[in-house]
């Protein structure tokens, strides 16, 4: 080889490395330019935020979504089981609930489970109808393209045997649940379970993936929201911003949004957190629209 060719090829090389290293650094730019592009966390809305409008017939429930979409441009919701609750297992309806959601480009996260028995409930026979009685829930959600069902874990007895029949149960429609590839969710909603330390070691006696949490942050009583929320985040897999009132600077009298936001994205969570507002001094459409704007500022600051 020639000094000549030898040049010539260190050059080529040379080249072809540094154009190399060009598109390397300019496709670690694009990476770092998609992570600043997408949101710290997302918004969604809890379709209990508008349960006063429902039940006065002043909004109906097969237009709340296009509601949600049209004032305040949120692009995912948490249906409440309470306004359909005898259309579980009507495909017909759900398929046009589906339709209705897609046409107006929302998604859906879970749908918010009352009124369908303890799933702790100490008479095996009552928990184990419980149980079933919440499969037909998993079922429609699958079909309105939710990934959970938010269930709640009520019992009786002692602090340890209301944990092992919560789990029971739990286990029992996390295992139905697996099959159809949705996660069931248990909310912080009184008794035992807006204790954040209970909730968490059912959470571990479960011992499965597709069964977690759904933080509250106004639901844990006289337990500490903090300390609650940061024991839930772990098994977290939706998160809800309720609300009651706020300040003239915006800010929500009873939580502290920017403290409490900072546990959850510190957790690792960045998917969506549902408003739910529960006030009554400002309207719902009000109460809904001071949520976000608030969830907002916080995310623009954390972030």
């Amino acid at each position: 080889m020639t000094s000549k060719q030898t040049r010539r090829t260190f050059i080529n090389h040379s080249g072809k490395l540094t154009a190399g290293a060009a598109i390397g650094s300019l496709a670690a730019s694009g990476l770092q330019a998609a992570e600043k592009k997408r949101p710290l966390y997302k918004i969604s809305c809890t379709e209990y935020s508008l349960h006063k409008m429902i039940g006065k017939g002043e909004l109906d429930h097969l237009d709340y979504v296009a509601f949600i979409r049209k004032h305040f441009n949120i692009d995912a919701v948490e249906y409440w089981n309470r306004p359909f609750f005898d259309k579980a297992e009507d495909e017909k309806y759900v398929a046009d609930m589906r339709k209705r959601a897609d046409d107006v480009g929302v998604g859906a996260t879970a749908i918010l489970v009352d009124g369908e028995g303890n799933l702790g409930d100490p008479q095996e026979k009552r928990r184990i109808d419980a149980v079933n009685r919440h499969k037909r829930w998993v079922s429609c959600a699958k079909q309105l393209g939710c990934h959970s069902i938010r269930v709640n874990a009520r019992s009786k007895g002692s602090y340890e045997e209301q944990g092992k029949l919560a789990a029971d149960g739990l286990r029992r429609l996390s295992e139905f649940g697996k099959e159809h590839g949705l996660n069931i969710i248990v909310e912080n909603h009184g008794g035992l379970s807006s204790n954040g330390e209970w909730l968490a070691g059912v959470m571990k006696e479960v011992g499965l993936d597709n069964c977690g949490t759904l933080p509250d942050f106004g639901n844990f009583g006289d337990y500490d929201r903090y300390k609650g929320t940061r024991e839930l985040m772990p098994y977290a897999k939706l998160v809800s911003a309720k609300s009651h009132d706020f300040d003239e600077q915006g800010n929500e009298t009873r939580t502290d949004y920017r403290k409490i936001m900072k546990i959850v994205v510190d957790a690792g969570y960045h998917d969506y957190v549902g408003i739910e507002y529960e006030g009554g001094r400002l309207s719902e459409v009000e109460g809904i629209r001071a949520t976000k704007k608030l969830l907002e500022r916080v995310r623009e600051q954390l972030g």
